[in-house]
């Protein structure tokens, strides 16, 4: 499980250092795909896995865009000695990345944000009335 925030920088190369305590249960390869939410996803390979199983299961006419959303866009990659990994540009150019970042845990996956685009989400996006009314709705 993935939890927590942690901001970092990403270096001139583009690399981000991930922290020691998610690295082990990132794995040795892992992989990046875009979000809806303009950010990228980070999945170990066992989460990714189950997301591309559910994906799979779309129907093939109708949801293809939604396939070819995740997939075409999808990288698998891996930490280099440093603990490091390189945000590719197309990754950094679709979620605004310049070289304040936000790490966050989501559960199964991690999130890469743009520093200003994760706390804008924080002030506007993330309002616990909202979150405590939908809990409520879904029985918690």
């Amino acid at each position: 499980m993935f939890v927590g925030e942690y901001r970092h920088n990403l270096d001139g190369k583009g690399r981000l250092s991930v922290p020691v305590k998610l690295r082990e249960k990132l794995g040795a390869e892992f992989v990046m795909c875009r979000s809806f939410d303009k950010c990228i996803m980070i999945h170990p390979m066992e989460s990714w896995q189950n997301f591309a199983d559910k994906l799979s299961q779309l129907q093939v006419v109708e949801d293809r865009n939604i396939k070819r959303y995740f997939f075409s866009g999808a990288l698998w990659s891996s930490l280099d000695g440093q603990g490091r990994v390189i945000i590719p540009q197309y990754f950094r150019d679709y979620a605004g990345i310049d070289k304040n970042v936000v790490l966050i845990g989501n559960n199964t996956h991690l999130e890469l944000w743009d520093e200003a685009a994760w706390d804008a989400e924080l002030s506007t996006g993330l309002q616990s009335e909202d979150i405590m009314s939908r809990l409520i709705e879904l029985g918690f």
